[in-house]
Order: C-alpha cells, then structure tokens, then sequence
C-alpha cells in the first residue's frame, strides 16, 4: 500500500487509530485463534468484509482483531479465494462457499449391479 493511496490515508488518520485502540480493548485477542481453540494477542484491526476503499464500508463495517499470522495468511487467502480451506474433523470444508461443497461438485455414490 503507497504512502499515498486511499486505503494508506484511511488507516493513517486519527479517527481511524481511534477506533482500532477501541476494537483491541474490546476484542484483544485473535478471532481467528480464539475459533481454532488458540489464545494469542490481537495486534491488527481487520475489516470482516473488505471494504476495497469505500469509505462508507470503511467507517461503518464491522470489524474483528486478528494477529499477524492470520491477518497476513489465512485473512488475505481468503479474500483472494472468496472462501475458508479450513476443513471439519471429518476432513471436508466447513465454509459452505468452498467448491467441495457445490451439489454439482460432490461426488457421486457408484451403483453396484
């Protein structure tokens, strides 16, 4: 992100650290470590939808805290993918947008006979 982009001006404005001072006293642990069962300190504020520089969705969207590893792996796949990889203990996609999980996509029992 430039010095001089949009999203840059956004994030480095007053209001702004503000707003994530607040979002990490409320919230000062990793969401996502917090739902895989794991305790580690929040150190980055993280829009849950991008807002990809609407300043409305900026402002207003909601937000969660996340720790550097999630907010620069799993947070940013995501984003790119438009789905979670994470899969259940019975080893399938537990995000329902995850193409597995496409009816056209499921495999097909064979038939015997």
């Amino acid at each position: 992100m430039s010095r001089n982009s949009r999203p840059h001006r956004l994030h480095n404005n007053r209001r702004w650290r503000r707003i994530a001072r607040h979002q990490l006293k409320i919230e000062p642990l990793c969401r996502f470590c917090r739902d895989e069962g794991r305790v580690e300190p929040a150190v980055i504020v993280d829009h849950v939808v991008p807002h990809n520089g609407d300043i409305t969705l900026f402002w207003t969207g909601e937000l969660q805290s996340l720790c550097r590893d999630h907010h620069e792996g799993k947070k940013q796949r995501l984003e790119r993918r438009g789905y979670d990889t994470s899969v259940g203990l019975d080893g399938w996609p537990i995000d329902p947008r995850h193409p597995a999980n496409n009816p056209a996509n499921k495999p097909v029992p064979m038939r015997r006979g």
